[in-house]
């Protein structure tokens, strides 16, 4: 999810690795934090497989600033994952969130509608955070009041997003 946040974030503009590290943290710091222990060796990997170019410019004070910018190939990579995100992207709601924070870059609106397709049909599955015997347990069937807090606001939850996805799935589907 680091790598498509990178090449994400560097589909709308040119960025030097902090202002990249700030907006990869607003997007999923409180939950899943960026160290530079992680972004910069994904940011070296990125540049050496061709998908981000670097250049130096002179920084604000003294020290010159390493700006990170998209290459071509870089844009083609971001679309794939767009178009065919792994299913822990679809499933995690903070993985699917990142998808869904770029997934305007992706320029057919099937393919966008395709996507949330896929979120929506495994949101229609039953689940749970508890089961009995193989069943999912529904927050009306436990006397625990903390796993019933846990379960009635992951139900309002899912029921928010399904109905957000099925609207944005008409939207996208229609005639343009």
């Amino acid at each position: 999810m680091l790598e498509l946040s990178i090449l994400g974030f560097l589909a709308e503009e040119p960025l030097h690795g902090y202002e990249l590290k700030e907006r990869i943290k607003a997007l999923t710091g409180h939950v899943r934090p960026v160290s530079d222990g992680a972004l910069y060796p994904a940011i070296t990997r990125l540049v050496g497989a061709g998908l981000l170019d670097q250049r130096t410019e002179p920084g604000a004070s003294a020290a010159p600033r390493r700006i990170l910018a998209l290459t071509g190939k870089g844009r083609e990579e971001l679309l794939e994952r767009l178009r065919r995100p792994k299913q822990t992207e679809i499933t995690d709601h903070v993985r699917f969130n990142t998808v869904l924070a770029f997934l305007r870059h992706l320029p057919d609106r099937h393919e966008q509608a395709a996507v949330l397709r896929r979120r929506l049909d495994f949101l229609e599955t039953p689940a749970s955070f508890f089961y009995e015997s193989g069943k999912p347990v529904r927050a009306e069937e436990t006397d625990d009041l903390f796993r019933q807090g846990m379960l009635r606001v992951a139900r309002a939850t899912g029921e928010a997003e399904r109905a957000w996805l099925r609207e944005a799935i008409a939207l996208l589907e229609q005639p343009v």
